[in-house]
């Protein structure tokens, strides 16, 4: 079957964060652009510097571009690399987080705050204390508790705080290879939405057989990247990359601070090295929000934004609607180590 076309053509979009704010769908993507930069585990060929906001009224109708949002000019502590972004709403006002390296070239989370969905958005001057790595993700509960999820090895640098503090001996394509693997992150967001209320904590993902935190070794069912919070039927559902095998996965909880159980996959590997997705429920169905690199011809840091209808089962696990095009997964790694 053919596969499903890209959200918008006239610029490479990634990473798309979905919302649904005054009955309208708004998509909130990284915005990839062209470089000469080689592509490296440490993802440096990744090297976008601002963000646009889409938005349309049905799944298939005109998107409109409402043009940039943010760019890294004006965001005091940022020095490079604004990487995948998501958006949230309080009390009335508009919040975008995105990740980005400091002057000191670490990864940091960073918040700007907006009237409408499409922004303008202006950044607040310094990046959320206590936060680090990549890949914010920010689920407003029932209740009106925020909270921000957060984390991505290799070049998003999650490997670094292993023991607790950054440990620049840790920078490039390392993680563990013994025990459990490394988690993703989370903490309580304040009602101010733009600092942490809570210590940050591990989201711990359990083998559904042996109800142990999933091993370092897994690499097809650990967290890599790309974490999302989405809540369907009373369950928390938290979904993943799984970066060098090229998996979006997800896990299910009874609470969104963990712990959660492994539930299977919801796309396999797609064109491109990267896959990032969010989840979405609008008129009444349920979208999966992903990209590839099939605009570009396959360039690993030109991708495209796109959209599948899933569905649930009566066990709650997560189906795509339509089948999904099989390809030839690309390789576990960009470069050899030691490269």
């Amino acid at each position: 079957m053919a596969d499903k076309q890209p959200l918008v053509t006239h610029l490479y979009t990634a990473d798309p964060s979905a919302h649904v704010f005054n009955g309208k769908l708004y998509v909130y993507p990284s915005h990839d652009r062209e470089t000469d930069i080689k592509n490296n585990d440490n993802g440096d060929q990744y090297d976008m510097n601002d963000y646009h906001v889409f938005s349309m009224e049905e799944v298939g109708g005109p998107v409109t571009d409402h043009g940039i949002a943010l760019k890294a000019e004006d965001v005091p502590w940022v020095s490079r690399q604004l990487w995948a972004p998501d958006a949230a709403e309080k009390n009335g006002k508009y919040y975008l987080y995105f990740p980005a390296r400091d002057k000191e070239d670490i990864f940091r989370i960073g918040v700007a705050v907006g009237d409408k969905p499409e922004g303008p958005f202006k950044a607040e001057p310094d990046y959320i204390k206590g936060t680090y790595s990549v890949d914010p993700a920010v689920l407003v509960d029932d209740d009106g508790q925020a909270y921000l999820y957060f984390g991505g090895l290799w070049g998003g640098q999650l490997q670094c705080y292993a023991n607790g503090s950054f440990d620049k001996s840790q920078l490039g394509a390392n993680e563990p290879s013994t025990g459990s693997a490394l988690h993703a992150k989370v903490a309580k967001l304040s009602d101010d939405m733009i600092s942490l209320a809570s210590p940050v904590s591990d989201v711990v993902i359990l083998d559904p057989f042996t109800s142990e935190p999933i091993a370092a070794t897994d690499h097809a069912r650990r967290f890599f990247e790309a974490a999302w919070l989405h809540k369907y039927n009373g369950k928390y559902y938290f979904s993943y990359s799984t970066g060098d095998t090229h998996y979006l996965a997800y896990a299910i909880g009874d609470n969104p601070l963990g712990p959660f159980t492994y539930g299977g996959r919801i796309l396999e590997p797609v064109i491109g090295w990267t896959t990032h997705h969010s989840v979405a429920e609008f008129k009444g169905k349920w979208y999966l929000f992903y990209h590839d690199s099939s605009l570009s011809g396959g360039e690993n840091h030109l991708r495209c934004a796109k959209i599948r209808e899933i569905v649930y089962d009566v066990e709650g696990k997560i189906h795509l609607a339509e089948p999904q095009p099989q390809i030839k997964p690309p390789a576990a790694r960009l470069e050899e180590p030691g490269s």
